[in-house]
C-alpha cells in the first residue's frame, strides 16, 4: 500500500503549517516512527518557507507540494514558480552565521534527509526541491511492507 498527495498552497507563510500538519498527520496515520516523521516535517518547513519567501514569480502567487509515501521510503517535492536557483546549491554550501536570519534552510534539508536534489523547472522556471528518506515503521502499522 502506498499514499500519494498533492497541494496546491498560497505563496503565504501560513501555508507552511498547514503542509507541515497534513503531512505529520499521514505519517502518523500510516505508523511510521515519530522521529523520521519530524526530520521530515522539519525539512519540508524549511523548503515551503523557502518557496513562500523565493517562489514569486510574475504568473503565480502558489507553490505545489507533493508527497509520496511508500514502503520503504517517503520522497517530498516542493515546486514554486519563482526564479529558480541562480546556481545549484553545492554539497559544500556554507552554513550561515550564528545571528544570520536567513540560510540554513538548505543545508538543514541535507542534513535531514537521505537523499536531496536542488533544480530548477525547464521551460517553465522556478525551483523544485527534492528530497528523500527510508522510512522506519512502528509495530503493526498499517502500511509497513511485510518483508
Amino acid at each position: 500500500m502506498s499514499i500519494w498527495w498533492s497541494l496546491h498552497l498560497r505563496r503565504d507563510a501560513a501555508s507552511v503549517p498547514l503542509a507541515r500538519r497534513l503531512l505529520l498527520g499521514t505519517m502518523e496515520t500510516a505508523g511510521v516512527d515519530p522521529d523520521v516523521s519530524y526530520d521530515l516535517s522539519v525539512a519540508l518547513t524549511e523548503a515551503c518557507a523557502n518557496a513562500v519567501e523565493h517562489g514569486g514569480g510574475r504568473s503565480s502567487g502558489a507553490f505545489r507540494v507533493t508527497a509520496y509515501l511508500d514502503g520503504e521510503k517517503c520522497r517530498i517535492e516542493v515546486t514554486d514558480s519563482g526564479p529558480g536557483f541562480a546556481h545549484a546549491p553545492s554539497r559544500t554550501a556554507r552554513v550561515a552565521a550564528d545571528d544570520a536570519e536567513h540560510g540554513r534552510g538548505l543545508c538543514l534539508i541535507r542534513e535531514l534527509a537521505d537523499h536531496v536534489h536542488f533544480a530548477n523547472r525547464p521551460g517553465r522556471g522556478g525551483a523544485v526541491v527534492s528530497f528523500d528518506k527510508i522510512l522506519k515503521w512502528r509495530d503493526n502499522a498499517p502500511l509497513m511492507t511485510a518483508s
